[in-house]
């Protein structure tokens, strides 16, 4: 069995719980938790009931996720209810932020090469969770996740505690003119390369956002793993040549 990754800054904090998990060769599908993605649906389920033992559940979370799609989509889960746990039919719908004032709910991200981003407000007593691929990230899908905790909830970005998970590094992620037009306006993101390639550092510009939404910088967890750097343990898309397989970032209030 492995360990969960944990972000220093969030373990400090009494009123969440949260995890990041790894890839688990031994075990079916190496621990994927993606219910969308082809593997065996009875492995997965296998798999997120482990998980619930992993993290001491004991029936007293439920567990949110949401049906993915590179959106700027922010989502308020208001009531105790897993969605999308056993199958992906009752998921959110088009959903790529996920936000809750609710005890007991377990908000779940899946990623493969995607920016994973764990916040929580310790005042108000908010958390939420955030999938941040090319798409979302130049969508600024955080800072708008940060602009609904404080329409919603009252919640002061200053308060904030962030956790920026294990996604592709700038080291690996190189992009074409397609992807890196986006970013123009973000040269501490973007480096030219030669032909007519880019390398792209989306966990900074996520960073940035967040920064710039008026989460302090000293409340900014930063996991600096590169899932493609480091694909044992991590499910890599780009460094797997389409994998399968996700890992899976989650918070929630206890």
């Amino acid at each position: 069995m492995t360990a969960l990754y944990r972000f220093s800054l969030l373990s400090a904090l009494p009123c969440c719980m949260h995890a990041v998990t790894q890839k688990v060769l031994s075990l079916p599908c190496q621990f994927s938790l993606a219910l969308h993605t082809g593997e065996e649906k009875g492995a997965v389920r296998a798999n997120r009931k482990l998980l619930q033992e992993m993290l001491e559940n004991n029936g007293k979370y439920a567990f949110v996720t949401a049906s993915q799609t590179h959106s700027d989509h922010v989502h308020i889960v208001t009531k105790k209810e897993s969605r999308g746990w056993r199958d992906m039919e009752d998921a959110v719908a088009d959903c790529d932020a996920l936000v809750t004032d609710q005890k007991g709910v377990m908000l779940c991200i899946l990623t493969a090469d995607c920016v994973p981003i764990l916040l929580c407000d310790p005042v108000k007593k908010v958390v939420a969770a955030v999938h941040a691929g090319w798409r979302g990230t130049e969508a600024k899908i955080v800072a708008k996740t940060v602009g609904k905790m404080k329409e919603a909830f009252g919640c002061n970005p200053s308060d904030i505690v962030a956790g920026i998970g294990p996604a592709i590094g700038a080291c690996c992620y190189e992009v074409g003119e397609d992807v890196a037009k986006h970013f123009r306006d973000r040269p501490d993101v973007l480096e030219e390369k030669e032909g007519g390639k880019y390398m792209l550092n989306l966990p900074l510009e996520n960073r940035l956002q967040l920064m710039g939404a008026g989460v302090p910088q000293a409340q900014i967890d930063q996991s600096g793993i590169c899932t493609a750097c480091e694909s044992d343990s991590y499910f890599s898309y780009r460094k797997e040549q389409g994998c399968s397989g996700r890992f899976m970032s989650l918070i929630g209030l206890v």
